[in-house]
């Protein structure tokens, strides 16, 4: 721990996109060669055999990518290890049903912004009003016209590529669900933190291990970070992926540095897993700068920028970026993986 004028407390701790999926999943090329671009996934959560089949045939294979799951628990497996890119949902299934798996949904930040058609045999209003409660996106009631549910999946699909921004490593929100979470905080005048996260010598890794190892470096991130949100943070926290290396969390003021220690201290034991036994032995590897020097670069660390506005007023999402670049270069002129939280008032 670290007592600076600037920035008065630091903590420091040893040790294809979805943007362009389409619905057709074809296109004629110059040459009048067929293009294949990857279709659209769809996990349809049914306990009925029959209307799983019938479901999956109104899909067009040449369409969708359609995948089954015969109860809750096998459902929420394949949301989880998947990612699909809608979920049509049986409310009454046997174990976890189809509300639980909702709310599990909207609770995850990897999955939160994936669309939920609810089916059911039910009628009532009242069922319909707890599938919206718990998330759901739409509602459909059985039995069905097979057309509408093919109408309504391409509805939601189209909105849910449209409007979101999501890393194809990640799957994280990018840089306009980010802003947009940042500005209503600040229009609705609540306290907040914000983390920037940004991994240290990413680009000699990079550089030295290949470009399928830096993904799965970034990916691995991205998860330890969702599941470290999941644990410690709370409903409303936030996390996006800003791109490249760097990510962003949004939380509130009291829970930010305990959550920044459990980010540190994740990162420093996981990172060892992605580079080789002797490059750990010696603590380093050889790579280039920028410049194209060749140089030594220190196992992978995490600096961490926190931006608050318990003690100055926060404006809009530039003036937020501006404090966290002042405090991520302070930051990575100090070793291993650091947080660093600006405490100054103007």
């Amino acid at each position: 721990m670290y007592d600076l004028t600037a920035f008065s407390q630091v903590y420091n701790e040893p040790g294809s996109t979805l943007l362009e999926r389409r619905l057709s999943s074809a296109r004629e090329n110059a040459d009048g060669k067929d293009m294949l671009e990857p279709r659209p996934k769809v996990l349809v959560a049914d306990d009925d055999e029959n209307l799983r089949a019938l479901i999956s045939e109104t899909l067009p294979k040449h369409r969708y990518e359609v995948y089954q799951a015969a109860d809750g628990r096998q459902a929420l497996d394949i949301i989880q290890g998947l990612k699909p890119d809608i979920v049509i949902l049986d409310i009454m299934m046997p174990g976890i049903d189809g509300l639980e798996i909702c709310r599990s949904v909207r609770e995850n930040a990897q999955t939160r912004h994936i669309p939920v058609i609810m089916l059911t045999a039910r009628a009532q209003l009242n069922d319909k009003l707890k599938g919206i409660e718990c998330g759901a996106d739409d509602y459909i009631t059985k039995p069905f016209d097979p057309m509408e549910l093919q109408a309504r999946v391409e509805m939601h699909l189209r909105r849910y590529f449209r409007e979101s921004d999501m890393s194809p490593v990640t799957q994280l929100p990018g840089s306009r669900a980010i802003e947009k979470a940042l500005s209503s905080r600040i229009e609705e005048g609540r306290k907040f933190a914000v983390c920037y996260i940004d991994l240290d010598d990413f680009k000699a890794y990079n550089d030295q291990y290949g470009f399928y190892a830096g993904s799965e470096v970034i990916k691995m991130t991205g998860d330890l970070l969702a599941q470290t949100l999941a644990e410690h943070g709370g409903e409303e926290d936030f996390l996006g992926h800003v791109g490249g290396d760097d990510f962003m969390i949004l939380t509130s003021i009291d829970r930010v540095e305990p959550l920044c220690a459990v980010i540190i201290e994740r990162f420093d034991e996981k990172i060892r897993d992605h580079y080789q036994a002797e490059d750990l032995d010696a603590a380093y590897i050889v790579s280039t700068d920028r410049r194209g020097r060749t140089m030594r670069f220190p196992i992978m660390t995490v600096s961490i920028s926190v931006v608050h506005n318990e003690q100055r007023r926060l404006t809009d999402p530039e003036q937020i970026g501006r404090i966290a670049a002042e405090l991520k270069k302070y930051a990575k002129d100090l070793e291993g993986s650091v947080c660093v939280v600006d405490r100054r008032k103007t």
